[in-house]
């Protein structure tokens, strides 16, 4: 069995979730690994090192013509090399930590005309099937497939004594491709500014340590107040089409007439879109939604802008804002094709009311947050550090890669506040931040501050009153 694993060197490492597919792929019997990755001269390096560990060759796909390709023009670089390889299986994990679109996998199988299941936790592979747990349930597909992999495993050291395999270097003449499909020239999104996050900043109070629990009773107290929508009086767009109803709310913001579309099956919104040629489509950014997007805009050769947590127009174009460059820094991106096609963040129908949310700074007081969490009647969550860990549930992960929430109080614990969280708590009604660092930026984003460690206030929360 011949297995493509793709993979990218994110922040001069390996992707953490495509280290989990080279994992898992080196873990099938007698499978032939073949990693394939894009990126410049020096990603050699990294495909040398997994030779090293069990995968039989590295593919380098490197050429000035794949410089500043977004996600279409991955997918589409990447097809062409996985056509000529001609695989049983192709791994790709999630996404990547500092695109998170999730997008390349499910338009890769869309582009070779393969099944997709996407977000495997557990895989069983046989000479004609993968039988999959996901996030979306249990999953089978005929081969050959294309899985996207998640956090499930650690990927091994290599041997002592182990060599370093092949690997080559294919250029764009060697793929054959249209270079006027790679790159930035093949790119229809294209950033057009980018910026400090200003959206969701309060005026924090500092408060005691000693304060935090009836600080929190307070707000709990508080009358929520509603904010009526002022009339719109800016440009807006004649038609837009909308997947599902959370898509269309977001929709209706910026659009005249909001066409709801119903189909969830990539091949019967293809047919409806080329048939109808809609000028914009948007998706909510549900994991079902993460993979018929894609799967739509790759063979609709157009742009897709992923977790967009705002949306703009001149009346003319539609303009799409998304944390971007993994840290406080908001990218505002237009799509020059047709359809312009994004997924959107939306809120969750329901959410508690009171959130305990821990981050990278909880690690080590996981049971006592949840014990704090009982005495104070919150429900858990966590930042994507605390997830990533391994220390809480993806359920559990608030911000642009998971929920998104509006409770009444929302309890942050050890967090640092990136843009990537803050975007999903932004609307809750009271924010309470909990850091040892005062210069923290989640501060930038909290009502009320707290000064201490993730250990001292779980102790005084679980003090009784």
């Amino acid at each position: 069995m011949r297995v493509i694993v793709c993979v990218k060197q994110s922040c001069k490492e390996l992707n953490p979730f495509d280290a989990c597919a080279v994992e898992a792929a080196l873990r099938i019997e007698g499978a032939e690994v073949i990693a394939v990755s894009m990126g410049r001269p020096d990603v050699e390096d990294m495909l040398r090192y997994l030779t090293r560990l069990g995968v039989s060759r590295g593919i380098l796909l490197s050429d000035r013509a794949f410089a500043g390709a977004d996600t279409l023009a991955t997918s589409y670089a990447l097809s062409l090399a996985v056509q000529k390889l001609r695989p049983d299986l192709v791994l790709c994990g999630r996404q990547s930590i500092d695109g998170d679109t999730a997008q390349v996998g499910p338009g890769l199988a869309a582009l070779l005309r393969m099944p997709v299941i996407p977000y495997v936790l557990e895989m069983s592979v046989t000479e004609k099937e993968a039988v999959c747990r996901t996030r979306l349930g249990d999953r089978t597909a005929p081969l050959p497939a294309v899985l996207t992999v998640e956090r499930i495993n650690e990927l091994r050291f290599p041997k002592l004594r182990s060599k370093v395999g092949v690997t080559e270097v294919w250029d764009a003449e060697t793929l054959g491709a249209d270079v006027r499909r790679c790159g930035l020239a093949g790119s229809p999104t294209k950033v057009v500014q980018s910026f400090e996050n200003q959206s969701g900043r309060r005026h924090c109070r500092m408060i005691s340590k000693e304060e935090l629990r009836t600080t929190v009773e307070t707000a709990m107290k508080t009358p929520r107040v509603t904010l009526s929508s002022a009339e719109h009086t800016g440009k807006r767009l004649s038609a837009v089409w909308a997947v599902g109803e959370k898509a269309a709310e977001k929709a209706r913001e910026i659009a005249d007439t909001v066409t709801v579309i119903r189909e969830t099956d990539p091949t019967a919104l293809l047919e409806r879109a080329t048939r109808e040629k809609p000028s914009v489509i948007l998706f909510d950014s549900s994991l079902e939604s993460r993979v018929l997007a894609p799967q739509v805009a790759v063979q609709l050769q157009t742009g897709l802008c992923a977790d967009c947590t705002k949306l703009e127009t001149d009346g003319e174009q539609l303009f799409m804002y998304r944390p971007a460059f993994g840290g406080n820094i908001v990218a505002k991106i237009r799509c020059t094709t047709r359809p312009t096609m994004a997924t959107v963040r939306t809120l969750e129908g329901r959410c508690a009311e009171l959130i305990l949310a821990g981050g990278r700074g909880v690690i080590g007081q996981e049971e006592a947050m949840q014990k704090a969490a009982r005495a104070i009647g919150a429900q858990c969550a966590a930042s994507r550090a605390l997830v990533d860990a391994g220390k809480a549930p993806y359920e559990w992960q608030i911000g642009l890669t998971g929920r998104t929430v509006s409770p009444q109080v929302y309890l942050a614990v050890g967090i640092s506040g990136a843009v990537q969280h803050v975007c999903g708590m932004e609307s809750a009604h009271t924010v309470i931040a909990v850091n040892p660092d005062k210069t923290a930026p989640i501060f930038d984003y909290a009502d009320f501050g707290v000064c201490a460690t993730a250990e001292e206030v779980f102790s005084l929360l679980c003090e009784e009153k």
